[in-house]
């Protein structure tokens, strides 16, 4: 075949300019680092890039919402211990209040340092976190969770916040819950369980009050009824058998007998009664509404009380007696925000070290796509070296060549 100057020229440059072209490409790949330094190199290596750097940063993005919810649980690990120390110190105190040694100076003294427990309590309720959130004031974290104001009746202590609850998103089909509402945590802490003696019986009540705490809890909460208030009526009834009988005014139904004797104490289903009087005489009374009451306030109506000199001792005893049971509840409550948090931060720790695996993996993934192989790469350098060496080296050579010079 025939080949004129012009295309033996033509055919040459272009050979020429392919090698260098291609020696090129390489040595960018080998200073790069990237075999893919532009979506022409590879269209659909360069979308799958896009796509696995787009979930690396995704990954990325959640490691930092856990690194601030691992910080955050901590915190709140931190908070619910001190709540935990004051209360226990506040128990202490409760306790040290009811000797019948205590003078009313020792009261005052008493509670005043109730009074520094209280503020304690204040302001780790209404502790915030790194970001200068409150945290226990749910969805309004701008504003503090609990707040004291005076009243007639003394301070109260009551939250500002609500019910709502804050989650972090730990990866695509995970979130945790960050915090909690202190309207959950601190403020549904339930008080005393109590009864009331009304005025309707026809015997004589000497005494009544509650003689084992943990068994009037399981008759009220059995029987208290919140939507038939006439169902929260009971009726102690004397019988010529000698005993009494505790019935339900309102459905009628027995909770047994005891034995009585007139003017002696007996106890039904945690209540310890004295009462006088005949076959036939009757002992109404009702359980009260179940009602709650916040730690602070809790401390606080204590410190109160230990702070006004001359009441009875039936009104001091029945504020010992209904803190010890609002620190004892309260207690619980946080026991069980404490053991909550604990196992929030292990689901998050969990979730960690599965985006640090997806992390690991994804990378590998697009480094297999866009990272030069330096070993194979350098082979190749050096043959397209070669390659554009010799054509360098065999053109001018061969662009000399003419039949005179075989004649």
């Amino acid at each position: 075949m025939r080949i004129s100057t012009n295309q033996f020229y033509n055919q040459n440059l272009r050979s020429l300019m392919d090698n260098q072209s291609k020696l090129s490409d390489t040595q960018e790949a080998l200073s790069t680092g990237k075999k893919l330094n532009r979506p022409s190199d590879d269209p659909i290596g360069a979308a799958k890039v896009v796509r696995l750097t787009e979930e690396l940063d995704k990954l990325t993005q959640y490691q930092r919402n856990n690194d601030f919810l691992i910080g955050s649980l901590e915190q709140q690990e931190t908070v619910l211990d001190g709540i935990t120390n004051a209360v226990d110190r506040a128990r202490v105190l409760t306790i040290q209040s009811g000797s019948g040694a205590i003078t009313d100076n020792d009261r005052a003294a008493l509670g005043s340092e109730l009074k520094e427990i209280r503020d304690e309590l204040l302001d780790l309720m209404n502790s915030k976190d790194a970001n200068g959130q409150y945290i226990y004031s749910g969805h309004q974290s701008d504003t503090p969770a609990f707040s004291i104001a005076s009243t007639n009746n003394g301070n109260e202590i009551s939250y500002t916040g609500d019910a709502g609850k804050n989650f972090v998103n730990v990866s695509d089909n995970s979130k945790i819950q960050s915090t909690s509402s202190g309207l959950e945590v601190f403020e549904n802490v339930l008080a005393r369980l109590e009864f009331e003696v009304n005025p309707t019986g026809t015997a004589t009540v000497n005494d009544a009050r509650i003689y084992s705490q943990d068994a009037f809890n399981r008759f009220h909460s059995a029987n208290y009824d919140n939507l038939t208030p006439a169902n929260n009526n009971f009726e102690l009834t004397v019988q010529a058998s000698g005993e009494v009988e505790l019935t339900n005014s309102g459905t009628g139904a027995s909770y047994g007998t005891v034995p009585f004797t007139s003017g002696q104490p007996f106890t039904i289903e945690g209540m310890e009664f004295t009462v006088s009087g005949g076959v036939g005489d009757t002992v109404d009374f009702s359980l009260r509404t179940p009602e709650k009451k916040n730690l602070a306030q809790t401390v606080n109506d204590l410190y109160e009380v230990l702070s006004t000199p001359g009441l009875s001792q039936e009104t001091y005893q029945k504020a010992l007696d209904d803190t010890l049971i609002g620190l004892d509840n309260g207690l619980q409550k946080v026991a069980l925000e404490r053991s909550s948090v604990g196992g929030r931060m292990n689901a998050a720790e969990s979730s960690y070290s599965n985006n640090l695996d997806l992390e690991v993996v994804t990378k590998a993934a697009r480094s297999a796509i866009e990272d030069v192989d330096y070993a194979e790469a350098s082979v190749e350098f050096s043959k397209q070296e070669a390659a554009l060496n010799a054509t360098l080296a065999t053109f001018p050579k061969l662009s000399n060549l003419s039949l005179f010079d075989y004649i």
